[in-house]
């Protein structure tokens, strides 16, 4: 449970607090998981050429780990029944063995079991973090917490990619796939002596898992949480989709200007969350996540405004993207209180929601644009975000645990 201490500073969280170690241990291990997941996307086509497939088999390969998403709540409620170093162990092993195997076996069925191994070491693990997380840290401090290990996120983009792109370029298309399974074995090892053992507070089976959901349907501040979630996660999807397109068609650029672009979405996901980490404790997590719904909805209505050229399309991008960042990350540590009793399976229906929302961006998405180009996606982005804030200031109260 929550331990409350006389100093929810910055500095004694980061230098005196007994969970220092383990939020140094979660960063690395967040941006480990998050490089093998969001590797595919830069390098799919010499991944494919690898293979000797098309793009296209990629593709799907993509859609069908998504669809795991999905089911978060039914695997990520293990961290709530066994335990959260147990899902944690349990992610990594299955992390692990994925990477492996493409590289023993370097194939498109092999790749595919990867991706779909990828996704579920996130569902198990990601959860089980943020849970543990709000069974250590004070909720003054949470924002700072939670923040710090999304830093993975960002961290993935900017420092793990281009590793990943160096043993390509050096060792073959396989060979990112065997050094994560180095790292991953010794994430396993690091994880197994220095994350002290955990006791579930829920009985065994589905009798658990029952409970928990249970307790979140019966939780309209909950429910409206993961609402929240799917709505975020759908205007971003719903523009993630069509960005390349877009500048491509209304400007006719090159592959280093959306380069540039993407650089641009990684530097804004670095500041969003650094902004998580250093404001969402002082001005309150509800008020935060309320003023970056906010800003995230004004940016996207503007973002074909701001667009008119090449430079004014990359800084709307970045503009888009930051509010993003900030809106969700911001949600997290909110999210961890609203179902105390179920928290891993509450943050596990959470990814559920986020991944719901990015399938039907990613479905929702082509269509609008078909239709009205940026501009209605845009609009539709905005829609949603106002919704959101909506639903997160008629049902949601923030009640810190204490």
């Amino acid at each position: 449970m929550t331990t409350p201490t006389d100093k929810p500073s910055a500095w004694y969280l980061l230098t005196q607090s007994p969970v220092r170690i383990q939020l140094l241990l979660f960063l690395v291990l967040r941006t480990v998981l998050n490089t093998g997941f969001r590797m595919i996307y830069p390098f799919k086509p010499a991944i494919a050429r690898g293979l000797g497939v098309e793009e296209s088999a990629i593709d799907l390969a993509v859609t069908a780990r998504s669809t795991l998403g999905l089911f978060s709540p039914l695997i990520g409620t293990v961290g709530d029944v066994r335990g959260r170093k147990v899902a944690i162990l349990a992610g990594l092993l299955i992390f692990v063995g994925g990477m492996a195997l493409v590289f023993l076996l370097p194939s498109y069925p092999t790749v595919l079991l990867a991706m779909i191994a990828t996704t579920a070491s996130k569902v198990l693990i990601d959860p089980a973090v943020y849970a543990y997380l709000a069974d250590h840290v004070d909720y003054r401090q949470r924002g700072l917490a939670i923040g710090i290990t999304e830093f993975g996120w960002s961290g993935a983009f900017l420092l793990g990619i281009p590793v990943v792109g160096w043993f390509i370029a050096n060792a073959g298309w396989s060979s990112p796939f065997l050094a994560l399974s180095v790292v991953g074995v010794g994430l396993l090892a690091l994880v197994y002596y220095s994350l002290p053992a955990d006791t579930p507070h829920h009985e065994a089976g589905l009798s658990a898992l029952r409970r928990g959901l249970a307790h979140i349907l019966g939780n309209p501040a909950a429910l409206a949480g993961v609402a929240v979630g799917v709505l975020i996660s759908a205007s971003n999807e719903i523009v993630n989709i069509v960005f390349g397109r877009w500048m491509e068609g209304a400007f006719a650029v090159q592959l280093l200007t959306l380069a540039a672009a993407s650089a641009a979405i990684g530097a804004s996901e670095l500041i969003g969350e650094g902004l998580v980490a250093g404001l969402v404790d002082r001005i309150g997590k509800r008020r935060s996540v309320a003023l970056g719904l906010l800003i995230y909805a004004g940016v996207s209505l503007l973002l074909p405004v701001i667009g008119v050229n090449q430079d004014g399309a990359i800084l709307g991008l970045f503009l888009f993207y930051l509010g993003f960042e900030f809106a969700l990350v911001a949600s997290l540590p909110l999210m961890t209180e609203l179902a105390p009793q179920a928290r891993a399976t509450l943050m596990a229906s959470n990814g559920a929601g986020h991944a719901l929302g990015r399938l039907l961006g990613s479905l929702i998405g082509p269509a609008l644009f078909a239709i009205g180009s940026l501009g209605l996606n845009a609009l539709i982005a905005c829609i949603l975000n106002l919704v959101a804030l909506a639903l997160l200031l008629l049902f949601i109260r923030e009640q810190p645990a204490g």
